[in-house]
């Protein structure tokens, strides 16, 4: 295993590289100017100024190396000396990477996001799964019946409807006709109380909901069909040759070999948590992850974005290994030599 773990790591470090070079280049080949916010007025060597600061006067090969050297040492340098509490090295002419918006370290502006985004997506992820594995395993396993029916309704229309279009069908029955929910996710809100932690219950109940719905019905058609899949395999047959019970292999058997694929669907989902949900960010105004990368769009702000999309290939490229690992937890037969 660690060998495996050794090789696969040495070949994730080419391929995260290859992907900062491409985002840099896609990114730095799009028309931006991060002076076209400002008044009119502004003169053409004020602008000039601007752009020589925030360097962009150099060639692409220099800015592609500068912003490397702030994303790979120098952050990971900074978030060490913040959870520590040591200093290393010179931290005040330490180089981070800036938005061209805020001005601030695009690093502290993800992790103020981070905790909004975990609450609401990563808590209806989980309830997404929660929900998904039973209702797949029960309608595969009663197949036709009544469940099986009403789930398979019930999933193909949580997969075929948009989110935006469930969030704003939520708010205007629960917040506009009903008055129970509010209908935007304040994000100041402390939590002091029982009153104030009812309140945060009430106003993450509509963007869980949302979000939890669409990621079980997803999943649970997944499991259905991986469960099916197996219930047909002649290992199942022999088991019930030899007098076990149904439900004894279901659980003991067929469900283990099931998990296989699905974990991969589940590990691939987990960086959607905190790269957060774009769309249903913006109908609740939740202020996380989703809701930066969209005004880093919105104002061209290029370094924002580049780092936002490379944070979300390192997350791919490492749920993708976790889901290896787990492989070989779930299936003693895959062995890694």
């Amino acid at each position: 295993m660690l060998k495996y773990l050794s090789k696969r790591l040495f070949f994730a470090i080419p391929t995260l590289l290859i992907i900062s070079f491409a985002l840099f280049a896609i990114l730095d080949l799009a028309p931006n100017d991060p002076t076209s916010n400002l008044p009119i007025t502004i003169p053409p060597e004020v602008r000039a100024e601007i752009k020589t600061s925030l360097g962009l006067d150099k060639p692409f090969h220099i800015r592609y190396f500068k912003w490397m050297e702030q994303f790979f040492i120098n952050e990971p340098l900074n978030l060490i000396e913040e959870i520590t509490g040591l200093e290393i090295g010179d931290s005040e002419s330490r180089l981070r990477v800036r938005s061209w918006s805020s001005h601030s370290p695009v690093v502290d502006s993800i992790v103020e996001r981070l905790p909004q985004t975990l609450w609401v997506v990563g808590l209806s992820y989980v309830f997404g799964i929660l929900i998904a594995l039973p209702i797949g395993v029960v309608s595969a396993y009663k197949q036709y019946s009544w469940f099986d029916q009403i789930g398979t309704f019930v999933s193909m229309v949580g997969f075929s409807i948009p989110t935006f279009f469930t969030g704003l069908v939520l708010i205007v029955v629960f917040s506009v006709w009903l008055s129970w929910l509010p209908s935007t996710y304040d994000t100041t809100h402390d939590i002091t109380d029982l009153s104030s932690l009812w309140y945060q219950i009430k106003q993450m109940t509509m963007p869980v909901l949302v979000l939890a719905f669409y990621n079980a019905a997803q999943l649970s058609r997944f499991m259905r069909a991986s469960v099916l899949e197996n219930l047909n395999l002649d290992y199942v047959r022999t088991a019930r040759a030899k007098g076990l019970r149904d439900r004894a292999i279901l659980l003991k058997h067929v469900l283990r070999n099931s998990m296989l694929p699905v974990v991969t669907m589940i590990a691939l989902g987990v960086p959607t948590i905190f790269t957060g949900a774009i769309i249903t960010e913006q109908i609740f105004r939740v202020n996380g992850i989703g809701q930066l990368l969209i005004t880093g769009i919105n104002s061209a702000d290029i370094p924002l974005v580049q780092s936002l999309s490379f944070l979300f290939a390192v997350l791919i490229v490492a749920f993708n290994l976790i889901a290896d690992i787990v492989y070989g937890i779930l299936d003693p037969r895959i062995k890694y030599e």
